[in-house]
């Protein structure tokens, strides 16, 4: 529901704003006062099409804003809201558009910018306008199987199919991925196979490298090394006076001396502590010295085998796992290997596989087909009755010759026989319409008259009211051409959808003005030299002579005065 609507030099309009009701709101006044610039702010507030030409003469920007009530129902506009993350206030949502005289525009929801697609995806879920082609939506094809659905109680229906299409559209997919690549398949494998021999045949081990590369280091500095080695042994335990063997003289002298001085204890226990440490390390320098040893050939093994690791390593990188860093240039191999296995085995059994999915494919075929025969026959019922129910409004609207038809028929069958099925079933729907005795059936968007195509529109959407979920209805020129009973018609109609939706109305007849639950008239005046449009909300005797000037264009006659307050007693909201 449209609670306020804020306009700021937009056309004729300064500074604009008007606060609505719920139920039916009439905007009157006379040609020329800007009652289409009202309108034509709130299309582009909508999401229409629009350039700097709209912005008041003399200004830099208009714009354009509302604060909209969404319903706590409406799981359309609340799942679109929440798929972006925006939350109401309260149920509120305020929508701000602006345009610069640069062209450049900005749009906002609940200061979350937006697109201008954006806008009139989340705006379609919330107004109809009516009377101007550019922003219908009961013109669009897609919303025409919608609206039947609805009628027809097929919508959750529609919906589940929506979703088996969907699943049966995502196997067919991974189908054709999988016949694709089985060209691949082979030479992928023969690859991959190669790789994990090679490196299992290499058989790196975490922490090889290192290893190698420090044995290589001793191996190029054997001379050095050995020479060191003998000379630390020779220091340390060589016989003489090597350090183990002054350091036997000392703990000898001191175990003398322990026995006559016990305060020699401590030392004599931390001398006990050197000399079996002495002894250790003499043995272990005696065993490293030893055990040197150089053969021939061992650094070219080593530097052969550095150098292949290293080869491997730039070869074979893992793709997925971050294993590989974590333990080194050898862990990196190694992981490449295990995800070149699990690659492998998937490959292995891609046949395996294609042949469920294939079978798969084949059952959600069968399964689609009949729900979508199931829905063909209940959306073809429900055509029916909704054409049936908008003549018999149609004919009280003052179009007797007219003739609205629910257009339901299969999209055709493929090039072997079988049923073409869509996203949303086997139907094309369509709303078709003769507006005159002895004329074809067309589509909607065909009708000439902006009066004609309103009436059949509040003909729609007085039967649909009840199971579409849009809020609010704005009829401009649904006036146009009719009078007398058709006007009264018209104006029972748009009071009995003010009870379920908010609606707007554009009029010119006096007959449809009086079922107003909130009447403005708009008015052109000229302020400071320039003209300017305004509004002003009609109540008691301001309203009845309004009424006045609609029916005899006298605001102030006797006889006019009195046929407005008869109207308003026998039509209008008493206020």
């Amino acid at each position: 529901m449209l609670e306020e609507l804020s306009i700021r030099n937009y056309a004729l309009i300064d500074n604009l704003s008007i606060s609505f009701e719920n139920g039916l709101n009439i905007l009157t006044g006379e040609t020329g006062a800007g009652k289409s610039i009202i309108v034509g702010s709130l299309s582009f507030l909508l999401g229409a099409k629009t350039d700097a030409s709209v912005i008041r003469t003399g200004c830099d920007e208009a714009s354009v804003s509302a604060v909209v009530r969404v319903a706590p129902d409406n799981a359309d506009v609340l799942a679109w809201l929440a798929g972006r993350e925006i939350e109401t206030d309260d149920g509120a949502i305020i929508v701000r558009r602006s345009i610069k005289a640069t062209g450049r525009g900005s749009i906002y929801v609940q200061d979350v910018p937006l697109t201008r697609g954006d806008l009139a995806d989340l705006m379609s879920l919330l107004f109809d306008l009516h009377g101007q082609h550019d922003h219908e939506s009961l013109l669009r094809k897609d919303v025409h199987r919608r609206c039947l659905d609805r009628f027809a109680g097929t919508e959750e229906e529609a919906a589940v199919f929506n979703g088996r299409f969907m699943e049966l559209a995502e196997k067919k997919k991974a189908f054709e991925v999988s016949v694709n690549s089985e060209r691949d398949r082979d030479t992928r494998i023969e690859l991959l196979s190669y790789a994990v021999d090679e490196i299992d045949k290499a058989a790196p081990k975490i922490g090889e490298i290192r290893e190698l590369e420090a044995e290589a280091q001793r191996l190029a500095s054997f001379e050095k090394l050995s020479l060191q080695a003998e000379n630390a042994a020779g220091a340390f335990c060589g016989g003489g006076a090597s350090a183990a063997s002054q350091i036997r003289k000392t703990r000898s002298a001191l175990e003398a001396a322990y026995v006559l001085d016990e305060s020699l204890a401590a030392i004599s226990k931390r001398m006990d502590d050197l000399y079996y440490e002495a002894e250790d390390l003499a043995e272990e320098l005696r065993s490293y010295r030893d055990g040197l040893s150089y053969e021939p050939g061992r650094l070219e093994e080593v530097d052969d085998r550095l150098g292949l690791l290293s080869r491997l390593g730039k070869k074979y990188k893992p793709r997925a796992s971050e294993e590989g860093g974590a333990l080194g240039p050898e862990g990196a191999i190694l992981a490449y290997r295990a995800e070149a296995e699990q690659e492998i085995e998937a490959l292995s059994q891609s046949e395996e596989n294609r042949e469920k999915l294939k079978a798969e494919i084949a059952a959600l075929e069968r399964e689609i087909t009949q729900r979508a025969s199931a829905l063909s026959a209940k959306r073809n019922a429900g055509a029916g009755r909704l054409g049936g129910e908008v003549n018999a409004i149609l004919l009280r609207l003052g179009m007797p010759r007219s003739r609205f038809e629910v257009h339901t028929s299969a999209k055709g069958r493929g090039p072997s026989g079988n049923l073409i099925i869509g996203p949303w079933g086997a139907d094309e729907v369509e709303f078709l319409i003769s507006a005159n005795a002895g004329e074809p059936l067309k589509e909607l968007s065909r009708i000439a008259s902006g009066g004609e195509l309103s009436r059949v529109m509040l003909a729609i959407k007085t039967v649909l009211a009840r199971s579409d979920a849009i809020e609010t209805l704005v009829f401009d020129e649904i006036d146009t051409g009719i009078g007398g009973e058709v006007a009264l018609a018209v104006g029972e109609y748009l009071k009995k959808m003010g009870s379920i939706k908010q609606i707007f109305c554009i009029t010119h007849l006096a007959s449809i003005a009086v079922r107003s639950d909130n009447h403005i008239r708009v008015e052109k005046s000229d302020q400071k030299g320039r003209a300017q449009t305004t509004v002003r909300l009609l109540l008691g005797r301001e309203r009845q002579q309004e009424i006045a000037r609609m029916l005899a264009g006298d605001s102030a006659g006797g006889a006019a005065l009195a046929h407005a307050a008869d109207l308003l007693a026998k039509y209008g909201k008493k206020v």
